[in-house]
C-alpha cells in the first residue's frame, strides 16, 4: 500500500469459505436455540384459547364458576408469563472490573512461563479480592478466555462465552434459552413455581369436564378435543415440573447450584459440599431477599452482588488482606465468620445472627485443622 492511499476493500468471503460457513452455522444454531421457546409459547397461547374460550365461555354454564375460574386463571397466567419473560431476557451478570487482570498483569502472565512467576502474578492480582475457592490442585481460579480471576461460584459458560456469576446451568435446548445464574435464578424458580401452579389449576378445574366428555355426558362438540387434550397436557407438564421444581427447592435450601452438586466447591483448606450453606432461613433469604413482599413477584431482590458470598468455612489467609476494622480478628489458626474483604451490607447481616452458626458447628471444628495454604499453580477451569 502506497503512503496516502487507502487499501482496497477486501471482497467478502465466498459462500463456501470456512469463515462464511462458520458464521452461518453459528447463526443457525442461535435460531435453533429459540425453537423450544417458540414451542412453549405456542403451547401457552393454545392453552389460553382452549381454557378461556372453549372451557370457560362455551362449556361452563354456571356464571359464578365462570367468573372464579377466569379471574384465578388470569392471575396465574400473568405471573407465569411475567416470570418466564424475566428468566429469558434478564442478562446474566459478569464479574466486576476488580476481578479483571490489569493490562500489565495480563502481559506478565503471557510473558512468563508456567510456574512460580505466573503464580506470583495471580497471587498479586487476587491479594485484595474476596475469593476463597480454589481449583483441585489448589490454584487460584483463573479464566484465560475472559482474563480474570474468577469470583467464588463463578464459572465460564461455553455457550455465552463469558464468565457468569453464580452460574447454575445453561442448556441450549432449555425452554428459557438463557444462562441461569445470580441475576435471574429467582426468576427461574418463580417460573417453575408458577408454571406448576398454572398446570395444576388447569388440570383441577378441567377434570370434571374431561370426565363428562370421556363418558359422553356432554354433547360431542369442537370443545371436546380442546378440553380433553388440555387436561392431558396440563397433567403431563405437572409431573415433569414438580420434579424439577422440587430439585431446585432442595438446591435453595442447601445453598447450592446445579454445578456445585456435580463438583463440590474446593476451599483453601478442603472440599466442602455444604461450604456456602448458612441454614435454611438464611439460604432462602440469599435468593429471595429480606423483604417478603417481593418474594412472590418476579422482581430482583436477591442479596449481595454475586461476586462474594458469606460462608462459615472462611479462614484467614496470609495472602489476603487483613480483617477489616471493627470486626473481631482471630489468629491464623482459628475460624472467623467474616471474609477478609467486607461484604455488602445485604450479605454481611447474614453473618451476625450467632445461633445460625450452631447449625454448622461440627463443620467449623473440622475446619481448624490443615490451614496451610496449598502451593498455588495456575490452572484454567470452566
Amino acid at each position: 500500500m502506497r503512503c496516502g492511499k487507502m487499501a482496497a476493500p477486501q471482497p467478502p468471503p465466498a459462500a463456501g469459505a470456512p469463515g462464511s460457513w462458520g458464521g452461518v452455522r453459528r447463526r443457525c444454531q442461535r435460531l435453533l436455540y429459540w425453537v423450544p421457546v417458540l414451542f412453549i409459547s405456542s403451547i401457552l397461547c393454545w392453552s389460553y384459547y382452549a381454557y378461556v374460550t372453549q372451557l370457560c365461555l362455551l362449556t361452563m354454564t354456571n356464571i359464578g364458576e365462570k367468573v372464579v375460574c377466569l379471574v384465578a386463571y388470569h392471575i396465574f397466567f400473568m405471573l407465569f408469563v411475567w416470570s418466564y419473560w424475566k428468566t429469558i431476557f434478564t442478562l446474566p451478570m459478569n464479574p466486576s472490573k476488580e476481578f479483571h487482570l490489569s493490562y500489565s498483569d495480563k502481559e506478565s502472565l503471557e510473558r512468563e512461563p508456567r510456574g512460580e512467576s505466573q503464580q506470583e502474578v495471580l497471587r498479586r492480582a487476587a491479594k485484595d479480592l474476596p475469593i476463597y475457592t480454589r481449583t483441585m490442585s489448589g490454584a487460584i481460579r483463573y479464566c484465560d478466555r475472559c482474563h480474570l480471576v474468577k469470583p467464588d461460584r463463578c464459572h465460564h459458560c461455553s455457550v455465552c462465552d463469558k464468565c457468569i456469576l453464580k452460574m447454575d446451568h445453561h442448556c441450549p435446548w432449555c425452554v428459557v434459552n438463557n444462562c441461569v445464574g445470580f441475576s435471574n435464578y429467582k426468576f427461574f424458580l418463580l417460573f417453575l413455581a408458577y408454571s406448576l401452579v398454572y398446570c395444576l389449576f388447569i388440570a383441577a378445574t378441567d377434570l370434571q369436564y374431561f370426565i363428562k366428555f370421556w363418558t359422553n355426558g356432554l354433547p360431542d362438540t369442537q370443545a371436546k378435543f380442546h378440553i380433553m387434550f388440555l387436561f392431558f397436557a396440563a397433567a403431563m407438564f405437572s409431573v415433569s415440573l414438580s420434579s424439577l421444581f422440587g430439585y431446585h427447592c432442595w438446591l435453595v435450601s442447601k445453598n447450592k447450584s446445579t454445578l456445585e452438586v456435580f463438583r463440590a466447591p474446593i476451599f483453601r483448606h478442603r472440599t466442602d459440599k455444604n461450604g456456602f450453606s448458612l441454614g435454611f432461613s438464611k439460604n432462602l433469604r440469599q435468593v429471595f431477599g429480606d423483604e417478603k413482599k417481593y418474594w412472590l413477584l418476579p422482581v430482583f431482590s436477591s442479596l449481595g452482588d454475586g461476586c462474594s458470598f458469606p460462608t462459615c468455612l472462611v479462614n484467614q489467609d496470609p495472602e489476603q488482606a487483613s480483617t477489616p476494622g471493627g470486626l473481631n480478628s482471630t489468629s491464623k489458626n482459628e475460624n472467623h465468620l467474616f471474609p477478609a474483604k467486607p461484604l455488602r451490607d445485604s450479605q454481611s447481616h447474614l453473618l451476625t445472627d450467632t445461633p445460625s452458626w450452631s447449625e454448622t458447628g461440627a463443620r467449623a471444628e473440622k475446619g481448624k485443622v490443615g490451614m496451610n495454604n496449598p502451593a498455588l499453580t495456575m490452572e484454567n477451569e470452566t
